[in-house]
Protein backbone atom coordinates (compact mmCIF):
# COMPACT_ATOMS: atom_id res chain seq x y z
CA UNK A 1 0.00 0.00 0.00
CA UNK A 2 2.29 2.39 0.89
CA UNK A 3 4.83 1.46 -2.04
CA UNK A 4 1.74 2.01 -4.22
CA UNK A 5 0.87 5.33 -2.77
CA UNK A 6 4.79 6.82 -3.10
CA UNK A 7 4.62 5.81 -7.12
CA UNK A 8 1.36 7.66 -7.03
CA UNK A 9 2.53 10.79 -5.84
CA UNK A 10 5.46 10.55 -8.49
CA UNK A 11 2.86 10.36 -11.15
CA UNK A 12 0.86 12.85 -9.77
CA UNK A 13 3.61 15.02 -9.16
CA UNK A 14 4.38 15.27 -12.44
CA UNK A 15 1.09 16.09 -14.32
CA UNK A 16 0.01 18.30 -11.90
CA UNK A 17 3.00 20.73 -11.82
CA UNK A 18 3.86 23.81 -9.72
CA UNK A 19 1.42 26.39 -9.06
CA UNK A 20 3.93 29.14 -9.55
CA UNK A 21 1.80 31.46 -7.06
CA UNK A 22 4.47 31.54 -4.45
CA UNK A 23 4.46 35.70 -4.39
CA UNK A 24 8.09 36.40 -6.09
CA UNK A 25 6.87 38.32 -8.56
CA UNK A 26 5.97 40.73 -5.87
CA UNK A 27 9.70 41.25 -4.89
CA UNK A 28 12.00 43.59 -7.12
CA UNK A 29 15.72 43.94 -6.57
CA UNK A 30 16.45 47.61 -6.43
CA UNK A 31 19.24 48.60 -9.11
CA UNK A 32 22.57 49.33 -8.30
CA UNK A 33 24.39 51.06 -10.88
CA UNK A 34 27.76 51.15 -9.45
CA UNK A 35 27.98 47.61 -7.85
CA UNK A 36 31.72 47.17 -7.47
CA UNK A 37 31.88 43.92 -7.77
CA UNK A 38 33.11 40.91 -9.87
CA UNK A 39 31.98 37.69 -10.99
CA UNK A 40 34.86 35.91 -10.18
CA UNK A 41 35.08 36.50 -6.78
CA UNK A 42 31.56 35.78 -6.06
CA UNK A 43 31.51 33.31 -2.92
CA UNK A 44 28.13 31.05 -2.83
CA UNK A 45 28.86 29.21 0.88
CA UNK A 46 26.06 29.14 3.38
CA UNK A 47 25.35 28.05 6.74
CA UNK A 48 22.57 26.55 7.99
CA UNK A 49 22.38 25.93 11.54
CA UNK A 50 26.06 23.92 12.32
CA UNK A 51 25.71 22.99 8.81
CA UNK A 52 28.32 24.48 6.29
CA UNK A 53 27.41 24.39 2.59
CA UNK A 54 29.06 25.02 -0.33
CA UNK A 55 26.24 26.00 -2.34
CA UNK A 56 22.74 27.68 -1.47
CA UNK A 57 20.68 25.43 -3.65
CA UNK A 58 20.08 21.83 -2.61
CA UNK A 59 18.16 18.92 -4.09
CA UNK A 60 15.26 18.91 -1.48
CA UNK A 61 13.65 15.55 -0.35
CA UNK A 62 10.99 13.31 -2.86
CA UNK A 63 11.11 9.97 -2.56
CA UNK A 64 12.31 6.60 -1.92
CA UNK A 65 10.62 3.61 -0.73
CA UNK A 66 8.64 2.79 -3.65
CA UNK A 67 10.92 -0.45 -5.40
CA UNK A 68 12.99 0.04 -8.47
CA UNK A 69 11.40 3.00 -9.79
CA UNK A 70 12.29 5.41 -6.53
CA UNK A 71 15.62 3.68 -6.41
CA UNK A 72 16.90 5.05 -9.90
CA UNK A 73 15.12 8.40 -9.07
CA UNK A 74 17.29 8.06 -6.05
CA UNK A 75 20.31 7.04 -7.24
CA UNK A 76 20.23 9.28 -10.78
CA UNK A 77 19.32 12.57 -8.23
CA UNK A 78 22.00 11.58 -6.04
CA UNK A 79 24.91 11.45 -8.95
CA UNK A 80 23.64 15.29 -9.66
CA UNK A 81 24.11 16.54 -6.48
CA UNK A 82 27.36 15.03 -6.51
CA UNK A 83 28.28 16.06 -9.75
CA UNK A 84 27.52 20.26 -8.52
CA UNK A 85 28.34 19.91 -5.21
CA UNK A 86 25.14 19.80 -3.66
CA UNK A 87 23.62 18.57 -0.80
CA UNK A 88 20.68 16.53 -1.30
CA UNK A 89 17.76 15.26 0.53
CA UNK A 90 15.75 11.73 0.73
CA UNK A 91 12.10 11.43 0.44
CA UNK A 92 10.38 9.99 3.93
CA UNK A 93 12.24 6.74 5.19
CA UNK A 94 9.51 5.23 6.74
CA UNK A 95 8.88 3.02 4.44
CA UNK A 96 11.98 1.79 4.84
CA UNK A 97 11.37 1.49 8.72
CA UNK A 98 8.28 -0.04 8.10
CA UNK A 99 9.60 -2.51 5.32
CA UNK A 100 13.90 -3.05 5.61
CA UNK A 101 13.45 -4.30 1.50
CA UNK A 102 12.52 -0.53 1.45
CA UNK A 103 15.83 0.55 2.41
CA UNK A 104 17.89 0.37 -0.68
CA UNK A 105 16.02 3.07 -2.43
CA UNK A 106 16.98 4.95 0.22
CA UNK A 107 20.95 3.68 0.49
CA UNK A 108 21.70 4.61 -3.05
CA UNK A 109 22.05 7.71 -2.47
CA UNK A 110 24.73 7.34 -0.29
CA UNK A 111 26.17 4.75 -2.67
CA UNK A 112 26.17 7.27 -5.20
CA UNK A 113 27.49 9.95 -3.13
CA UNK A 114 29.65 8.69 -0.41
CA UNK A 115 30.77 11.89 0.58
CA UNK A 116 28.54 14.38 -0.07
CA UNK A 117 25.94 16.23 2.61
CA UNK A 118 22.61 13.82 2.85
CA UNK A 119 19.36 14.97 4.83
CA UNK A 120 17.87 11.62 6.05
CA UNK A 121 13.52 12.45 6.50
CA UNK A 122 10.70 11.12 8.51
CA UNK A 123 6.89 12.71 9.45
CA UNK A 124 6.58 14.28 12.56
CA UNK A 125 5.15 11.04 13.74
CA UNK A 126 8.54 9.15 14.09
CA UNK A 127 10.22 8.40 17.62
CA UNK A 128 13.39 9.08 18.79
CA UNK A 129 14.52 5.75 17.90
CA UNK A 130 13.08 5.94 14.75
CA UNK A 131 14.91 9.39 13.87
CA UNK A 132 17.93 6.96 14.77
CA UNK A 133 18.01 4.40 12.45
CA UNK A 134 16.66 6.99 9.65
CA UNK A 135 19.92 9.01 10.44
CA UNK A 136 22.01 5.55 10.35
CA UNK A 137 20.33 4.39 7.26
CA UNK A 138 22.03 6.44 4.94
CA UNK A 139 24.84 8.19 7.39
CA UNK A 140 22.88 11.22 7.09
CA UNK A 141 24.33 14.81 8.07
CA UNK A 142 21.70 16.12 9.10
CA UNK A 143 17.35 14.98 9.89
CA UNK A 144 14.17 16.57 8.57
CA UNK A 145 11.37 16.00 10.20
CA UNK A 146 8.14 16.95 7.24
CA UNK A 147 5.01 18.55 8.90
CA UNK A 148 2.25 18.04 6.56
CA UNK A 149 -1.24 18.19 8.53
CA UNK A 150 -2.98 19.11 5.69
CA UNK A 151 -1.65 16.83 3.34
CA UNK A 152 -2.62 13.93 5.94
CA UNK A 153 -6.10 15.60 6.35
CA UNK A 154 -6.80 15.32 2.20
CA UNK A 155 -4.85 12.04 1.74
CA UNK A 156 -7.56 9.12 1.97
CA UNK A 157 -5.84 7.01 4.52
CA UNK A 158 -3.96 9.65 5.67
CA UNK A 159 -3.24 10.26 9.72
CA UNK A 160 -6.26 12.34 11.51
CA UNK A 161 -4.48 13.28 15.07
CA UNK A 162 -1.97 15.49 15.23
CA UNK A 163 -1.51 16.12 19.02
CA UNK A 164 2.10 14.75 19.72
CA UNK A 165 3.67 15.99 16.70
CA UNK A 166 5.47 18.92 18.52
CA UNK A 167 6.61 16.72 21.70
CA UNK A 168 8.03 14.35 19.10
CA UNK A 169 9.84 16.84 17.37
CA UNK A 170 11.11 18.34 20.82
CA UNK A 171 12.01 14.87 21.56
CA UNK A 172 13.94 14.36 18.71
CA UNK A 173 15.65 17.47 19.03
CA UNK A 174 17.02 16.62 22.37
CA UNK A 175 18.70 13.31 21.26
CA UNK A 176 20.18 13.15 17.71
CA UNK A 177 23.53 14.37 17.28
CA UNK A 178 23.38 16.23 14.28
CA UNK A 179 21.12 19.25 12.80
CA UNK A 180 17.22 19.57 12.86
CA UNK A 181 15.43 20.71 9.92
CA UNK A 182 11.57 21.22 10.39
CA UNK A 183 9.89 21.18 7.08
CA UNK A 184 6.65 22.10 5.46
CA UNK A 185 5.67 20.33 2.39
CA UNK A 186 4.20 23.24 0.41
CA UNK A 187 1.50 25.22 2.85
CA UNK A 188 3.89 27.43 4.00
CA UNK A 189 5.25 28.07 7.82
CA UNK A 190 3.38 30.61 9.99
CA UNK A 191 5.21 33.04 12.69
CA UNK A 192 3.86 31.07 15.08
CA UNK A 193 4.76 27.95 14.35
CA UNK A 194 8.31 29.02 14.09
CA UNK A 195 8.08 30.46 17.69
CA UNK A 196 6.73 27.30 18.74
CA UNK A 197 9.52 24.80 16.90
CA UNK A 198 12.29 26.99 18.32
CA UNK A 199 10.41 27.08 22.16
CA UNK A 200 11.25 23.09 21.34
CA UNK A 201 15.09 23.25 20.33
CA UNK A 202 14.65 23.36 16.58
CA UNK A 203 16.92 26.18 14.77
CA UNK A 204 16.75 25.54 11.20
CA UNK A 205 13.22 25.44 9.32
CA UNK A 206 12.10 24.64 5.76
CA UNK A 207 8.81 26.91 5.20
CA UNK A 208 8.05 24.91 2.49
CA UNK A 209 5.37 27.58 0.80
CA UNK A 210 2.80 27.63 -1.27
CA UNK A 211 3.72 28.01 -4.94
CA UNK A 212 5.66 24.78 -5.56
CA UNK A 213 4.00 21.17 -5.87
CA UNK A 214 0.48 21.34 -4.45
CA UNK A 215 -0.01 17.86 -2.21
CA UNK A 216 -3.73 18.59 -1.68
CA UNK A 217 -3.80 18.45 -5.58
CA UNK A 218 -2.43 15.48 -5.62
CA UNK A 219 -4.46 13.85 -2.33
CA UNK A 220 -7.49 14.87 -3.99
CA UNK A 221 -6.97 12.86 -7.66
CA UNK A 222 -7.06 9.70 -4.84
CA UNK A 223 -9.99 10.26 -3.61
CA UNK A 224 -13.74 9.36 -4.23
CA UNK A 225 -15.18 13.00 -2.99
CA UNK A 226 -12.49 16.26 -3.09
CA UNK A 227 -11.79 18.39 -0.57
CA UNK A 228 -11.16 21.09 -3.34
CA UNK A 229 -11.01 23.88 -0.82
CA UNK A 230 -8.03 22.74 0.39
CA UNK A 231 -6.05 23.09 -3.18
CA UNK A 232 -5.84 26.87 -2.06
CA UNK A 233 -4.56 26.25 1.69
CA UNK A 234 -1.04 28.14 2.95
CA UNK A 235 0.93 31.01 2.96
CA UNK A 236 3.14 31.98 -0.25
CA UNK A 237 6.66 31.42 -0.71
CA UNK A 238 7.58 34.19 -0.62
CA UNK A 239 5.37 35.63 2.89
CA UNK A 240 6.34 32.52 4.52
CA UNK A 241 9.86 33.53 4.39
CA UNK A 242 9.67 37.09 5.31
CA UNK A 243 7.16 36.15 8.04
CA UNK A 244 9.79 33.68 9.59
CA UNK A 245 12.67 35.73 9.27
CA UNK A 246 11.62 38.52 10.59
CA UNK A 247 9.84 37.67 13.34
CA UNK A 248 12.35 34.47 14.52
CA UNK A 249 15.99 35.69 14.04
CA UNK A 250 17.42 33.32 15.65
CA UNK A 251 16.36 30.64 13.21
CA UNK A 252 18.00 29.90 9.98
CA UNK A 253 15.58 29.24 7.27
CA UNK A 254 15.18 27.52 4.11
CA UNK A 255 13.16 28.23 1.48
CA UNK A 256 10.96 26.32 -1.07
CA UNK A 257 8.22 25.82 -2.79
CA UNK A 258 8.11 26.60 -6.29
CA UNK A 259 11.47 28.28 -6.51
CA UNK A 260 12.61 27.43 -10.27
CA UNK A 261 15.91 29.89 -11.24
CA UNK A 262 18.42 31.66 -9.99
CA UNK A 263 16.46 35.13 -9.64
CA UNK A 264 13.92 33.29 -7.08
CA UNK A 265 16.66 31.96 -5.59
CA UNK A 266 18.07 35.16 -5.46
CA UNK A 267 14.88 36.88 -3.77
CA UNK A 268 14.57 34.16 -1.55
CA UNK A 269 17.63 34.88 0.18
CA UNK A 270 17.07 38.84 0.13
CA UNK A 271 13.69 37.97 2.31
CA UNK A 272 15.99 36.18 4.90
CA UNK A 273 16.63 32.60 3.73
CA UNK A 274 20.31 31.27 4.01
CA UNK A 275 19.36 28.57 1.14
CA UNK A 276 16.82 26.96 -1.20
CA UNK A 277 15.68 23.48 -1.63
CA UNK A 278 14.10 22.55 -5.25
CA UNK A 279 12.67 19.62 -5.82
CA UNK A 280 9.31 18.74 -8.11
CA UNK A 281 11.20 20.72 -10.80
CA UNK A 282 14.20 19.32 -10.71
CA UNK A 283 12.23 15.81 -10.71
CA UNK A 284 10.10 16.70 -13.86
CA UNK A 285 13.37 17.50 -15.57
CA UNK A 286 15.16 14.27 -14.70
CA UNK A 287 12.56 12.37 -15.72
CA UNK A 288 11.74 14.39 -18.91
CA UNK A 289 14.81 14.82 -20.49
CA UNK A 290 17.61 13.23 -18.42
CA UNK A 291 20.17 13.54 -15.78
CA UNK A 292 22.96 15.79 -17.98
CA UNK A 293 20.12 18.05 -18.62
CA UNK A 294 19.51 18.06 -15.23
CA UNK A 295 23.19 18.87 -14.07
CA UNK A 296 22.91 21.42 -16.64
CA UNK A 297 20.09 23.34 -15.54
CA UNK A 298 21.28 23.21 -11.67
CA UNK A 299 24.85 24.73 -13.46
CA UNK A 300 22.66 27.65 -15.27
CA UNK A 301 20.90 28.21 -12.00
CA UNK A 302 23.93 28.69 -10.19
CA UNK A 303 25.19 31.26 -12.83
CA UNK A 304 22.57 32.88 -12.92
CA UNK A 305 22.67 33.65 -9.06
CA UNK A 306 25.92 34.96 -9.47
CA UNK A 307 25.68 37.42 -12.43
CA UNK A 308 22.38 38.61 -9.96
CA UNK A 309 24.58 39.11 -6.76
CA UNK A 310 27.40 40.40 -9.17
CA UNK A 311 24.69 43.44 -10.56
CA UNK A 312 23.77 43.94 -7.13
CA UNK A 313 27.34 44.53 -5.59
CA UNK A 314 26.68 41.33 -3.33
CA UNK A 315 29.72 39.33 -3.03
CA UNK A 316 28.43 36.39 -0.37
CA UNK A 317 24.96 35.19 0.69
CA UNK A 318 25.55 37.06 4.32
CA UNK A 319 25.69 40.26 2.11
CA UNK A 320 22.49 38.94 -0.50
CA UNK A 321 20.30 38.40 2.46
CA UNK A 322 20.52 42.59 3.14
CA UNK A 323 20.01 43.37 -0.57
CA UNK A 324 17.39 46.56 -1.02
CA UNK A 325 13.61 45.24 -2.23
CA UNK A 326 10.49 46.07 -2.62
CA UNK A 327 7.58 44.22 -2.07
CA UNK A 328 4.40 44.88 -3.73
CA UNK A 329 1.09 43.16 -4.65
CA UNK A 330 -0.38 40.18 -2.39
CA UNK A 331 2.70 40.20 -0.69
CA UNK A 332 3.05 43.39 0.66
CA UNK A 333 -0.83 43.22 2.06
CA UNK A 334 -0.03 39.56 3.37
CA UNK A 335 3.00 40.96 5.52
CA UNK A 336 1.56 44.74 6.66
CA UNK A 337 -1.37 42.41 8.01
CA UNK A 338 0.42 40.27 9.83
CA UNK A 339 2.75 43.11 11.54
CA UNK A 340 5.44 43.05 9.48
CA UNK A 341 6.86 46.11 7.66
CA UNK A 342 7.68 45.48 4.22
CA UNK A 343 10.10 49.13 4.31
CA UNK A 344 11.88 46.98 6.72
CA UNK A 345 13.28 45.62 3.23
CA UNK A 346 13.55 48.68 1.00
CA UNK A 347 15.35 51.04 3.40
CA UNK A 348 18.30 48.66 4.53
Amino acid sequence: MREKRKKEHIEYALSTGQSREHGFHDVTFVHQSLPGTSLYTIDLTTKIGELDLSLPIFINAMTGGGGRRTEKINSQLAEAARECNLAIGVGSQMAAIKDPFQERTYKVMRDKNPNGVIFANLGSEATVEEAKKAIEMIEANALQIHVNAVQELVMPEGDRDFCDALLNIEKIAKHIEIPLIVKEVGYGMSKETAKKLLDAGVNIVDIGGFGGTNFSLIENKRRDRMLTFMNEWGIQTASSIAEVTQTSPFIDVIASGGIQTGLEVAKSIALGASACGMAGFFLNILLNEGLESLIKEIEYILNELKMIMTALGRKDIQSLQKAPIVISGNTHHWLTERGIKPSKFSNR
